[in-house]
């Protein structure tokens, strides 16, 4: 389904609410909108296939441009607004975009992104004016007729691989029209999670990440409203709840932490009787936190395993979460299997690559056929892999045990230790570099950096300050080392290869 169903039957009832603001939507506004930024990009000469870049923080257009490019049959590459101007700039090329939409509250990241891409016949920037953009409310307000539906347009995200590159993620579109079903994350959202048209779903984690992006659709899609917060805070969270009768939601294990370290009179100031589902994925939750959590507000957490490559997905409610404590749950829609690294399948109790199973390849990593292949069971090309260890037990409940990329999760966003071990490597003091997560108790893991000093250099707080210092210049934020140790040689093998496995041990230990 999409908004235009809606805004024939409940025209007026809100599909967005961006939380302690003005700002909402209708469905027949959502409808409206989409529908005249989907003749904007027609007139630009995009179709099917073709690919929307947008740079946002949490703002209702977010969904005016996702549902345009559904409902145009185009790819919506939302890109984290965290990023460096140039991290963005790489992601908006490799994805061939021939629109960039940006958030003109990002201040001058805009700017800085549009100076360094080549492509792109139309860039426009809402809520403000920016430099090079065109006014997207403009834009809009002189869009010409509604176009017929085309063919369903899909999602391509990027998620960083171990050499540090972003590879887009890209699923194949739909062979359906935006206005009929077959959405798979729908029919889990109703079926699974008992969401319906008068559920109102709290989103306050950015919008241009998987889960948030895509459970908003599927509220939409289901006709609900989704009520955006422009960050998340543990208190403020609480009151949202009371306040918008919020009755479904989606959080990260981190945010469960910060909630729970709230006092008890805070905690039960706020009345949050009208939650009857709370979701969790994006990182494993430790069992301490997520008791906690059942305990606090009932059997109203669910939990579901998946990735942003969307191949499999898993479900646990609260009950089952109780009788197999630490499992992300059965998989759905598909059968998962644990194989070895030759591709044999193990039993029960056994830790292998987790597999998803499907009809079809489910998604190519955009531009790398080899990622992609890598990504292949060796006998069944459509059982597919993120990379995850686990295992099944004989009920068919998986355990996550590792990523097999080592990839840090610090407050359910990932991080890929390759990209900040390359920029290290370049400083003259550094002789050899490990970036690992090391555990944290809210963030769960946390940027360390292990270093090997070169000769005639020092390792001291003050050269730990400067390489940390040099990494934020060249990175995102929130992907430079927290602290940084010295250490006389990293673990390598006799062939060069970093045993990293031996260096987290040492650090979990």
């Amino acid at each position: 389904m999409y908004p235009g169903v809606h805004a024939r039957t409940t025209p007026d009832k809100l599909a967005v609410v961006l939380a302690d603001s003005d700002r909402s939507l209708t469905y027949r506004e959502l409808d409206d909108r989409s529908a005249a930024l989907a003749r904007v990009l027609h007139d630009a000469g995009l179709r099917t296939g073709d690919v929307v870049a947008l740079l946002t923080d949490n703002r209702p257009e977010a969904f005016e441009v996702f549902w345009a490019a559904l409902r145009s049959g185009l790819y919506i590459t939302a890109v984290n607004s965290h990023l460096t101007a140039g991290e963005v700039a790489y992601i908006v090329e490799d994805s061939g975009a021939k629109t960039l939409i940006a958030s003109a509250s990002l201040g001058g990241l805009p700017e800085e992104v549009a100076e360094k891409i080549t492509i792109g016949s139309m860039r426009l920037a809402f809520g403000g004016s920016v430099r090079g953009f065109d006014s997207y409310e403009e834009a809009l307000a002189a869009a010409g007729p509604r176009l017929d539906e085309e063919p369903c347009g899909a999602i391509m995200l990027y998620s960083s691989g171990t050499t540090g590159f972003p590879k887009g993620i890209q699923p194949p579109l739909p062979e359906r029209r935006v206005d009929e079903p077959g959405e798979a994350l729908v029919t889990v959202a109703q079926f699974l999670f008992g969401i319906t048209d008068s559920d109102v779903y709290y989103s306050p984690a950015p919008v241009y990440h998987a889960a948030p992006l895509r459970w908003g659709g599927a509220i939409h899609a289901l006709g609900g409203t989704v009520v955006l917060a422009d960050k998340f805070d543990a208190e403020t969270a609480l009151r949202h709840i009371e306040q918008y009768n919020i009755t479904a939601g989606q959080m990260v294990p981190t945010m469960f932490v910060r909630m729970l370290k709230l006092d008890d009179e805070t905690r039960s100031r706020h009345d949050l009787s009208s939650l009857r589902v709370l979701v969790h994925a994006a990182a494993p939750c430790p069992p301490d936190v997520k008791r906690a959590m059942i305990d606090w507000l009932g059997p109203v957490v669910y939990e579901y395993y998946s990735a942003t490559e969307a191949n499999g997905i898993t479900f646990i409610n609260s009950q089952e979460w109780l009788e197999h404590p630490g499992s992300v749950g059965k998989s759905v829609i598909a059968p998962a299997h644990i194989c070895d690294e030759d591709g044999r399948e193990l039993p029960p109790g056994e830790v292998g690559i987790i597999y998803f199973e499907s009809e079809n390849l489910p998604f190519t990593y955009h531009n790398d056929p080899e990622k992609t292949s890598a990504a292949q069971h060796p006998d069944h090309p459509n059982w597919t892999t993120v990379g995850d260890l686990g295992y099944l037990d004989d009920e068919g409940y998986l355990y996550l045990t590792d990523r097999k990329s080592f990839t840090i999760i610090s407050g359910g966003v990932n991080i890929y230790p390759q990209e900040i071990e390359n920029v290290l490597a370049l400083h003259p003091a550094v002789e050899d570099v490990a970036v690992i997560g090391v555990p944290h108790p809210e963030m769960g893991e946390e940027v360390k950096a292990v270093v090997q000093v070169s000769s005639g250099a020092v390792g001291s707080a003050e050269l730990a300050g400067e390489l940390i210092a040099y990494v934020r210049e060249r990175v995102a934020h929130f992907k430079v080392p927290r602290s940084v140790d010295f250490v006389d040689e990293l673990p390598r093998t006799p062939t060069g290869k970093l045993v990293k496995g031996k260096l987290k041990a040492a650090y979990a230990s």
